[in-house]
């Protein structure tokens, strides 16, 4: 009897069946096809393991049934891997588990070479079965499958101890035990990498080393089709996998995709237009479904059966997040290779989109050499070298404790400093939590200057937020937005309260100055898209209070734009731009301040200080309010010019703070347009004609007002000369153009 049918026997008689005749019943896959894997799997990386968070639970007693569910659990998987141990004719050697990874690869390597050389051998490689679990069903594995078994259970052990250790309360006697069994599974972990040099390598044909930079899920959007793939930076090229389910005794595998060479290779990203009313209503419909479930996933009891609907709910969540990770992506990494060939990758966070270009660019400064590859050694290697192991779903790592924030967080931009040069610059803030909404918005893009101001309110409505993400972008026409810094916060309740907290970001050499607050509530269900409100034809109070400033930002970007280029243009003001471009603006302002500061910078600074004289001439009640308007025409009979200007400022403090605040801050401006009178040719008195009208109306006789009236002769001269008056006193009070953000605390500073 030869050797091949002495294992048959010796199988046989374990009970382990055994298909003896490879022609007549071979697996419908290889054992080693292309995503056949020979190496060490990466699940062993304790830096790159994401141990998932199991929702602790208040009651003691509910902890304690929680546990028994999960012991259960353990149990049942125990039972499994004994057999698959059995199957595997391993059970009395299994020693120490170091040794055993230590040769893994050498191991897999020679089944390998037996497999190809040897069809008896194939045949065995392919017949292993095992029975699973109480109901006796039997599964199907290859050897390496089996092989692989020993190293997977060191990490699910970890993930276990973590869960179970979670579920137990610190009284309980076993959780010092439990404490201590983690520690050991999470030291052997991190020993098991340090003796690992080469995890996260891969060898070429000729003896060179490709290093993994980096890998992690992202849309490709290369085929006009969003599609979710698994995307690897290698030391000298980019490679894009598609992850394969696989049957279970089978390893995790990839299939090919495509490659593009780092070498020249080009990067630009850019922010998609406006999403179409179709993708809107799909993600509004996944969001709505998303929040549904977690509700549900919160009212849940305990109980044996509860916590098996509360684990189909969880897992309906992440799958409803998965398809909103894939269809709600807004930033186009684009990739363009000397070559000719381009590809296109979809991402939802500019945060994760710029550590990708960072990575990117760092390499191919680098004088590369590109290494023809092998393809299918290069797509083979992905599951032993990859460190990312799920998609970032927040359902599958949310943390359920008292840190995470559930309610309203808001976030005033003020200020950036450090610019190398004068630049557009706005600031882009994201929070991470469950995706019922928005979790990015951004400041208007600032004048061209030094030191940026904004003074811009961002709110987010959150659900089991931690991190708070923030970028400064420069914007130009010519080279695209160019990232100038971010840096990341953590977010935590106990530091975060109803009031203001002013601290300063350090973003590299660029440093932003914000303030937050959170107000925790319970959630309301996502609404569909939130339009902007209007700002034109409405009242100031109603515009400010939306914006959360003092001066509308209609009014800042306006004149912050006249300012910058229409300081010398003769007869500023005066001088019209055509209706056209001035009606196209109003209704960007109406619909999308960062639209419309946008097309703001590229229009004729006409229509830019047209549409600023439209905005107060459309006011439903003038910046000055009507009911001052006799007494503003009395003091004009003061002769007395000191006098005069006393009373006059003295009746503005009467008026409501945006209408003050804005009226202080155009004349402040119109000032400024005036000490360019020799070029410009707008004096005091051409600027207070122009704007006087808008500015200050009388009140009309039978809509609340019965005194006396102004002759309408006389209703311009007083119009005019009340702004004049305005605009000669030297002693203005400062505009205040947003509310006051400080608190009593004193300033915190984060470097990043």
């Amino acid at each position: 009897m030869d050797l091949y049918q002495e294992a048959v026997h010796y199988l046989q008689s374990q009970h382990v069946p055994v298909v003896a005749d490879a022609e007549t019943d071979v697996l419908e896959e290889d054992v080693f096809q292309e995503e056949a894997v020979s190496g060490y799997l990466s699940p062993l990386l304790s830096e790159s393991l994401d141990f998932p968070d199991t929702p602790t639970f208040c009651s003691p007693e509910d902890m304690l049934e929680r546990r028994l569910v999960v012991l259960k659990g353990i149990l049942e998987s125990e039972e499994v891997y004994l057999r698959e141990l059995e199957a595997l004719l391993m059970v009395n050697q299994i020693g120490l588990y170091g040794g055993f990874i230590a040769n893994y690869e050498k191991a897999v390597d020679v089944v390998r070479k037996c497999t190809h050389s040897d069809p008896r051998f194939r045949t065995l490689a392919e017949s292993m079965m095992s029975n699973n679990g109480s109901d006796k069903t039997r599964t199907k594995y290859t050897f390496e499958a089996l092989l692989y078994k020993p190293l997977d259970r060191v990490t699910k052990t970890t993930l276990v101890l973590l869960d179970l250790l979670k579920t137990t309360p610190e009284d309980h006697r076993d959780y010092a035990a439990l404490q201590e069994a983690l520690r050991l599974s999470r030291s052997f972990l991190s020993g098991i990498n340090e003796s690992s040099q080469c995890k996260r390598e891969v060898t070429l044909s000729h003896g060179m080393r490709r290093q993994l930079m980096r890998d992690g899920f992202v849309v490709d959007g290369s085929e006009g089709e969003r599609r979710l793939r698994h995307l690897f930076l290698y030391t000298d090229l980019l490679l894009c996998t598609r992850f394969k389910h696989t049957s279970r005794g089978k390893q995790d595998q990839y299939r090919f995709c495509w490659y593009v060479p780092l070498a020249g290779l080009k990067l630009r990203w850019v922010a998609e237009q406006e999403r179409s009313p179709v993708t809107h209503l799909r993600i509004h419909t996944i969001r709505t479904k998303m929040y549904l479930l977690r509700q549900q996933l919160r009212q849940q009891a305990t109980g044996s059966r509860l916590m098996a609907l509360s684990a189909r709910s969880r897992k309906k969540l992440e799958q409803l997040e998965l398809m909103l990770l894939t269809h709600s992506p807004v930033y186009r990494l684009e990739l363009h290779s000397p070559s000719g060939k381009s590809h296109t990758l979809l991402l939802s966070s500019l945060y994760e989109l710029e550590e990708w270009r960072e990575a990117i660019h760092k390499l191919t400064t680098d004088n590369i050499e590109t290494v023809p590859p092998d393809l299918l050694t290069l797509t083979s290697a992905c599951v032993k070298l990859r460190m990312t192991q799920q998609p970032p779903l927040h359902s599958t790592n949310a943390v359920e404790h008292e840190q995470s924030l559930c309610g309203t967080l808001s976030v005033a931009i003020h200020s950036a400093y450090g610019l190398q040069q004068p630049a557009c610059v706005y600031v882009c803030v994201e929070v991470d939590g469950y995706e019922f909404y928005d979790k990015q918005a951004q400041t208007h893009s600032s004048v061209h200057s030094f030191n940026p101001h904004w003074d811009q309110e961002l709110s987010f409505q959150v659900d089991g937020a931690q991190d708070l993400r923030v970028l400064c972008v420069s914007q130009s026409d010519r080279q695209g937005d160019t990232v100038l810094g971010k840096a990341s916060i953590k977010l935590l309740s106990k530091s975060l309260n109803t009031r203001w907290r002013r601290q300063t970001l350090h973003l590299g050499q660029v440093e932003v100055t914000l303030s937050l607050k959170y107000c925790p509530h319970p959630l309301e269900p996502p609404r569909s898209v939130v339009q902007q409100q209007p700002v034109f034809c409405v009242p100031i109070k109603t515009v400010a209070q939306q914006e959360g400033v003092l001066v509308p930002h209609v009014v800042r970007c306006c004149v912050e734009e006249v300012e910058r280029r229409g300081m010398e243009e003769v007869g500023i003001y005066r001088i019209s731009g055509t209706t056209s471009d001035i009606n196209t603006l109003k209704t960007a302002f109406n619909s999308n301040l960062r639209e419309a500061v946008t097309r703001l910078r590229s229009a004729e600074v006409n229509a830019v200080s047209g549409v600023l004289k439209l905005y107060f001439r459309e006011l439903p009640e003038p910046l000055i309010p009507t009911e001052l308007f006799q007494s503003l025409a009395r003091t004009l009979d003061i002769q007395d010019i000191n006098s005069r200007h006393a009373s006059m400022l003295s009746l503005l403090q009467s008026c409501p703070d945006s209408n003050r605040h804005t009226f202080l801050y155009i004349l402040h401006h119109l000032q400024r347009v005036s000490e360019k009178q020799e070029i410009n040719k707008m004096s005091l008195m051409n600027l207070a004609t122009v704007f006087g009208p808008s500015l200050l109306r009388p009140p009309v006789v039978g809509l609340g007002y019965n005194g006396p009236t102004v002759d309408i002769s006389q209703e311009v001269v007083v119009q005019v000369q009340v702004v004049f008056c305005y605009l000669q006193c030297n002693n203005l009070p400062e505009a205040q153009t947003s509310l006051p953000h400080d608190t009593d605390a004193e300033e915190e500073t984060t470097h990043m």
